[in-house]
């Protein structure tokens, strides 16, 4: 008995042990980078989407103004029904409703990019800049820190339309 004891404490201590190596390493590979095809067309002006693919810019800030988006309906839906403020609620309405439309535009010029210059079809190019897209939208919990992140956005979208007018055609809707 003592010895069946004392093999099921041993045996217990190392899957524990395990468990602690386990827990240490990361439980998936880090996500690849983004990989940039020859024939993307990169963006030249200053700013912080210099020297990127104009597809991903755009996607990541399709991503941003989506998330504003949600952000904002968890707002208006607080101003509905948590704390009644029909004000605030119309307020955030229209925010919302404006963000899913900046969103809209900005995630049609990455399709159209990868359309283009990658020659790929729309669904194609939907799920070539999702994960991107999804992934800028989640740095960030709060309004504020959205719109901060939004502001290099507009620039962006205004070089696109100098640059390349019938990828980056639909005008942005102003923000409010």
């Amino acid at each position: 008995m003592v010895a069946l004891a004392i093999c099921a404490v041993a045996s217990s201590a190392q899957s524990q042990s395990w468990r602690k190596r386990d827990q240490r390493r990361p439980s998936a590979p880090a996500a690849p980078a983004v990989s940039v095809d020859g024939r993307d067309k990169i963006i030249a002006a200053p700013g912080p989407f210099k020297d990127r693919p104009y597809w991903l810019a755009l996607a990541e800030c399709g991503g941003i103004y989506f998330k504003l988006n949600v952000l904002y309906t968890d707002a208006a839906i607080n101003a509905r029904v948590v704390k009644p403020d029909p004000k605030a609620n119309a307020e955030y309405t229209r925010k919302l409703t404006t963000a899913i439309k900046i969103a809209t535009t900005y995630f049609d010029g990455a399709e159209h990019f990868l359309m283009t210059d990658r020659a790929i079809e729309r669904a194609d190019a939907v799920l070539t800049y999702d994960n991107e897209s999804r992934a800028a939208g989640q740095r960030f919990n709060t309004i504020e820190a959205g719109l901060a992140a939004a502001k290099p956005c507009p620039p962006l979208y205004q070089a696109c339309r100098e640059a390349y007018p019938k990828r980056c055609a639909r005008p942005l809707p102003a923000a409010n």
